[in-house]
C-alpha cells in the first residue's frame, strides 16, 4: 500500500487526513513538528511528503529524501520560500504548493482588516473598556466609499480583495508584473508599486516572497504613501521591512498598519507563546506598537482553507508517486 509521511498536523486536521486516507486508500504516517534534519529519518520507507513548513529546509534534507527514493515534498500553504529550489531541483526533488484553497478567505480579511482601521476599532475598544464614550475625532472613522484602495499583485487573491473593494464603492488601482485583463473589471493598473503608493489611502500586499521584492516596502517606499494612508500586509512578512515600518509610523508618514505577518515569526506561529515569551525584540516591538494592528497570519483560516490546503497537499504527494509529476509543482528538474 502506498504510504505518505505528513509532518506538521493539527490536531483539527486529522480527520481530514484520516478521511483522504480513507477515500484513497493510502496509509498516512503523522509525524509531529516541521520537517528538519533530525527528524527526516522518520519518512524513510514512505513514497512521499507532505508538510506545513514555515522554517527553511537545509539541503541535507534534500539529500535523505533522495537517498530514500522520496521525490517530492508537498507543501501545503501557497508561499513556498521555507525552500532552497535549486537544491531540491540538483537532487531530483520536486517542491509542489498549494496554490489556490480559498482566496475568498484572505480577500474577506483584508477588507475586515481595513474597516478596523479605518473606522479606529482599537482604539474605540480602549476608550470604551475606560468608560469614556464620548464622540471625539480620534475615534472618528473614514469611508471606504470614498478613498482610493491600491492593490499590489493581482493574483487569485489580489483579484477577488479588488472585486470587493470596488463593492463598497472605493476607486481601485493596481500593479503587477503580469497584468491581466479579468482584473482589470476591477481596477486600473498603473505602470509601478510607487505609483500606487502615492496615490492610494489604503495599500494591500497580495505577491509572494521572492528574492527581488525582499523588503521591497521600506523606510523609503514609506516615504512615499499620503500621510493618512493605511498598509495592509496578508501576503509574506519578508516583503517589509519591519524597522523601516514602524519608523515610519513614528514619524507619521502613513497613519496605521494591519500586519498578518512577520519576517521573523517562523519561531512564534502558530505556537504558544504565554509562558516562554518573545525573545525578538523587534517583533515585540510590533506587537506593542499602537499603529499597527498584528494577527498571527491568520487570514487564511477558515473552515474551507483548513480542508483544501490538507487535501491539496495530499492530492498533490500522491499525484508525483502515481505520475511522477504535479500540476502545483512550483521548481524545475
Amino acid at each position: 500500500m502506498t504510504k505518505i509521511a505528513v509532518y506538521q498536523v493539527r490536531e483539527e486536521e486529522l480527520p481530514i487526513v484520516k478521511k483522504w486516507s480513507k477515500d484513497n486508500n493510502v496509509e498516512v504516517k503523522i509525524i509531529d513538528g516541521q520537517i528538519t534534519p533530525q527528524n527526516i529519518h522518520l519518512a524513510k520507507e514512505c513514497d512521499g511528503v507532505t508538510t506545513s513548513q514555515n522554517t527553511k529546509v537545509p539541503t541535507e534534507v534534500y539529500e535523505k529524501l533522495k537517498e530514500y527514493g522520496i521525490k517530492q515534498i508537498a507543501q501545503r500553504s501557497a508561499g513556498y520560500d521555507y525552500y532552497d529550489l535549486d537544491a531540491a531541483t540538483k537532487n531530483n526533488i520536486i517542491i509542489s504548493n498549494v496554490p489556490v484553497y480559498s482566496p475568498e478567505s484572505i480577500a474577506e480579511f483584508a477588507i475586515t482588516q481595513t474597516l478596523m482601521l479605518l473606522r479606529k476599532v482599537n482604539k474605540i475598544e480602549v476608550k470604551t473598556k475606560e468608560g469614556d464614550f464620548r464622540w471625539q475625532p480620534g475615534i472618528r472613522g473614514g469611508l471606504l466609499g470614498e478613498m482610493t484602495v491600491g492593490v499590489i499583485g493581482t493574483g487569485h487573491i489580489g483579484r477577488i480583495v479588488a472585486k470587493l473593494f470596488k463593492g463598497f464603492g472605493a476607486k481601485v488601482i493596481g500593479y503587477d508584473l503580469y497584468p491581466n485583463d479579468e482584473a482589470t473589471k476591477y481596477l486600473e493598473y498603473k505602470d509601478s508599486v510607487e505609483e500606487v503608493v502615492k496615490e492610494a489611502d489604503v495599500v494591500t500586499l497580495h505577491v509572494p516572497a521572492t528574492a527581488d521584492n525582499h523588503h521591497q516596502f521600506d523606510y523609503e517606499m514609506f516615504k512615499q504613501f499620503k500621510p493618512t494612508a493605511y498598509f495592509i500586509n496578508d501576503a509574506r512578512g519578508s516583503i517589509v521591512d519591519t524597522e523601516g515600518l514602524i519608523q515610519a509610523l513614528d514619524e507619521g508618514l502613513i497613519a496605521g498598519a494591519a500586519l498578518d505577518t512577520y519576517e521573523n515569526e517562523g519561531p512564534y506561529i502558530p505556537v504558544d507563546n504565554r509562558e516562554t515569551g518573545i525573545d525578538d525584540k523587534l517583533f515585540q516591538r510590533l506587537l506593542d506598537h499602537p499603529k499597527i494592528l498584528f494577527t498571527p497570519h491568520i487570514a487564511h483560516y477558515t473552515d474551507v482553507s483548513v480542508r483544501n490546503i490538507m487535501n491539496i497537499g495530499l492530492d498533490s504527494t500522491l499525484e508525483v508517486i502515481k505520475t511522477g509529476d504535479t500540476k502545483n509543482r512550483v521548481n524545475k528538474v
